[in-house]
């Protein structure tokens, strides 16, 4: 809140004025009040022209003042609000994986078939294991399509109740039901003109399936409770990991609904299908892992990309997401130094890198779930035991009790810290 006037005998309000237009230049989504007691209607006038939120005249009344302060405060919250949901969805509607992977053949195949449906406004089908992906292939499509620039909605229709299945996706009115104590905006109508990601959509119950339907067809829904009818523009992406033929065989899906989703289908391989992309994507989430548990720079050892070529990866992406992140809270990094110093740190150097390396490859062995005994195949019996799963000593190999490779290591204290 400033005056308008400020010098003696001064009563033209340009003092005010002039620091209310650097004010507004300084801060522009400031709230800002002016007061005087020489007010006019062209200065009034010309206050708010340059910016000023209220006016107040001199003398002034405290309940007034107080209401107008109050109103103001509540206004610049809400617009700094605003701000903030705008800059979030900016970020949603970026690029949903900006180091997105994608080297081997089968991936590169489905990226140039990316490129070629995204444009339209077909509705598309994801189908894949669990953790492939479907998530990111939707917003990919989203991204790159004419409408990016709208919203992108996403519904998990395995975890929405079939007693709010209407209020969810359609919404509802003012005492539609007896806790419906507001109205409420459905998904689709929120999606209105970008894109909705119906994921896990083989879970929807045999009931609902017909109200999902007729938006599918025309477009056209009304809040539960009302019978004013609504239009939505909507691009319908879905997703799942079912068998939605053997459903339909077996009566718990609607065919003419399938019909509707899939005019367009892409089917993600799993990940033991895309070896190819294993490696650069483990780096990539382990660099990511590492970054956001400040744990420095971090990098896979040999082994343990051999060790990440040789599982089977039943919970695909996701699981090797979740493996580099583990990997990089709790496995030791490239930190430290040598513990020896002076003239035998020459010969020791390549021993120390070998040490280094495990040191990564300690975490990983058992985060997907390998045995690694010394040089032998997973599962195998190698050194002068067998060799647990998970337990890698520092020279890369497992640490059994009677390992006498293991023993010696223990003893040298040429190995990098943690």
């Amino acid at each position: 809140m400033i005056d308008l006037n400020y010098t003696r005998d001064t009563t033209s309000g340009a003092e005010g004025l002039g620091l209310l237009a650097r004010l507004r230049e300084q801060a522009p989504e400031l709230p800002i009040v002016v007061m005087t007691a020489w007010s006019s209607v062209p200065l009034v006038v010309e206050a708010m022209r340059r910016g000023a939120s209220d006016f107040i005249e001199k003398p002034w009344g405290n309940a007034r003042l107080l209401a107008v302060l109050r109103a103001q405060i509540a206004l610049g919250e809400a617009a700094r609000r605003q701000r903030r949901l705008e800059a979030e969805n900016a970020l949603l509607r970026g690029d949903a994986m900006p180091g997105f992977v994608a080297e081997s053949p089968a991936m590169r195949k489905l990226l140039d078939m990316l490129a070629r449906i995204a444009p339209s406004d077909a509705n598309v089908l994801v189908l894949g294991e669990n953790g492939t992906g479907k998530g990111v292939i939707a917003q990919l499509l989203h991204a790159r399509s004419t409408r990016a620039a709208q919203a992108f909605i996403k519904v998990n229709m395995g975890g929405i109740a079939e007693s709010v299945f209407e209020s969810e996706m359609f919404g509802h009115v003012r005492g539609a039901y007896t806790d419906a104590r507001s109205e409420r905006i459905g998904r689709f109508e929120l999606a209105d003109g970008g894109t909705l990601f119906l994921d896990e959509v083989g879970n929807i119950p045999p009931a609902q399936q017909a109200k999902l339907l007729r938006v599918l067809e025309d477009g056209e829904f009304e809040r539960l409770g009302s019978s004013r009818t609504q239009h939505a523009d909507v691009r319908v992406i879905a997703a799942t990991n079912a068998d939605l033929a053997a459903a339909i065989v077996a009566g718990r899906f609607r065919k003419d609904l399938l019909y509707r989703l899939n005019t367009l289908e892409i089917r993600l391989p799993p990940l033991r299908e895309r070896r190819e992309d294993i490696v650069p994507m483990a780096r990539s989430f382990l660099a990511a892992s590492a970054q956001r548990h400040q744990r420095g720079d971090m990098r896979l050892a040999v082994d343990a990309e051999r060790a990440l070529l040789a599982y089977a990866w039943p919970g695909n992406v996701r699981e090797l997401r979740h493996v580099m992140e583990r990997a990089g809270a709790v496995v030791p990094g490239r930190r430290g130094g040598c513990r020896r110093a002076g003239a035998g740190h020459a010969a020791c150097c390549r021993r120390c890198r070998r040490a280094d390396d495990a040191g990564t490859s300690r975490g990983l062995a058992g985060a997907a779930r390998a045995r690694t005994p010394c040089g032998q195949s997973a599962g195998r019996r190698g050194c002068a035991g067998h060799h647990p799963s998970g337990a890698v000593s520092a020279h890369g190999k497992t640490r059994p009790a009677r390992c006498r490779q293991c023993r010696r290591q223990r003893m040298n204290p040429c190995v990098r810290r943690g």
